[in-house]
């Protein structure tokens, strides 16, 4: 624990101490926790309103969403090459080289663009699609945000870039989907890949535990307790994505499939935060309920 407590006072990350957000925890918890409070009011608000609509709201927000994504892993990638980056193991350099600091900056970037991905919830709240707010939503929302602060602050470099790169870049695909989505039917006919999204996403866990493993395996000099909780971290995620690829695309009932099929050739099944399995789902029941009601 004394080796644990030296290496957080003596590897503290000097040159971000003055940059936004980074002095203190206060500010990304206290936004954390004002996430958390309106995950609790903001159903109760809705609760007797009409949703919103936000249909250019999401557009702009979810292309704004690709743009910044694309300008991190596009930094990353290239500060890394010239830096001279090994892909295999990195050890963090605190130093003030310039492709250095570029790929911190690009870190904090990736940093601040997961507290603005609370949007996400916010929206759907907004929107009352309620349904889509799942444990799996507000975990994965709320822990990157501050476990990205503590990685900007200890290690704003080295292996953190791989990880980083990856995920920015998948969030280019999804924030790409989800923008088209925005636009109506007239494109979702075209958005039959939701799913692969969530395979590649799981797959993205599994190469981040091979990465990590790899590491420790090896004595990379990275700090071995960020590797085992980066470990523990993706587990987590391989079980939740896992199980929710399991719900949502492997266990439908027969009938549903058959009688959705013309939908899900064009439509994705969760398009834009709403579930067109549930929709012909309530439509069957309606019909048996009628169908009762006729020969009772």
């Amino acid at each position: 624990s004394l080796t644990f407590i030296h290496y957080v006072v003596l590897h503290v990350n000097k040159r971000v101490e003055k940059w936004p957000m980074m002095s203190s925890p206060a500010p990304t918890l206290a936004i954390s926790c004002l996430y958390l409070l309106f995950l609790w009011a903001g159903p109760k608000y809705m609760q007797n309103r009409e949703p919103f609509q936000l249909r250019k709201t999401l557009i702009v927000y979810n292309f704004s969403m690709v743009i910044l994504n694309f300008y991190i892993a596009k930094e990353l990638l290239l500060g890394a090459r010239a830096a001279g980056y090994s892909y295999l193991c990195q050890p963090v350099s605190y130093s003030n080289d310039v492709n250095e600091v570029r790929i911190a900056s690009a870190l904090w970037w990736y940093y601040i663009s997961k507290g603005v991905e609370y949007l996400d919830t916010v929206f759907f709240i907004l929107r009352k699609k309620i349904n889509q707010v799942s444990f799996l939503h507000v975990y994965h929302h709320c822990t990157m945000f501050i476990l990205w602060w503590i990685g900007i602050k200890w290690v704003p470099g080295g292996q953190s870039f791989f990880g980083a790169g990856i995920n920015s870049s998948i969030h280019v695909l999804m924030y790409g989907y989800y923008g088209l989505a925005a636009f109506g039917p007239k494109i979702q006919k075209f958005l039959w890949w939701k799913k692969y999204l969530t395979i590649i996403q799981m797959i993205q866990f599994h190469v981040t535990i091979g990465h990590a493993g790899h590491s420790l395996y090896t004595g990379c000099p990275f700090p071995a307790w960020m590797q085992w909780a980066l470990i523990g971290y993706a587990v987590t995620f391989i079980i939740l994505f896992g199980n929710f690829y399991y719900q949502t695309y492997r266990r439908t009932p027969r009938s549903a499939h058959k009688a959705a099929k013309p939908v899900t050739n064009g439509v994705s099944m969760a398009t834009n935060g709403y579930n067109k399995l549930q929709e012909v789902e309530e439509n069957g029941q309606k019909q048996q309920k009628k169908g009762r009601a006729k020969r009772e």
